[in-house]
């Protein structure tokens, strides 16, 4: 799959056919004394804690950005919880309240940010 000098590729297309092979599975060219190694370490089904299969080589970016029990951050409280589980704790926490250090006023969480701009 690549360019070859003419004068060269009788030569390269023997050591190709003997040496490479085609991965049934992401059409990579990998030598044969490494497929097998290459389709257990990217192409073995694996489960996530979430209990979805997947190839083995998207594991990684799934657990980083669409497995639903991914670990994130409440906006509000920093507290570190399960991305299924966010909304309903950034519901109940960012309806908390806390006093204003400039009005004194009991402000919800989730409008301590914008609540400088009306503050007084």
């Amino acid at each position: 799959k690549k360019d070859i000098p003419a004068v060269n590729f009788i030569i390269h297309e023997i050591h190709c056919r003997r040496n490479i092979e085609i991965c049934p599975y992401c059409s990579d060219s990998i030598p044969k004394s490494e497929m097998k190694n290459h389709i257990e370490a990217e192409h073995v089904q694996v489960t996530c804690k979430c209990r979805m299969k997947m190839e083995s080589s998207l594991l990684k970016d799934h657990e980083a950005s669409s497995c639903p029990l991914r670990p994130v951050l409440c906006q509000f409280c920093d507290i570190q919880l399960a991305f299924n589980k966010l909304q309903e704790h950034e519901l109940y926490c960012g309806a908390r309240t806390e006093p204003c250090g400039r009005c004194g006023r009991n402000v919800l969480v989730r409008e301590l940010k914008e609540h400088p701009r009306v503050c007084g």
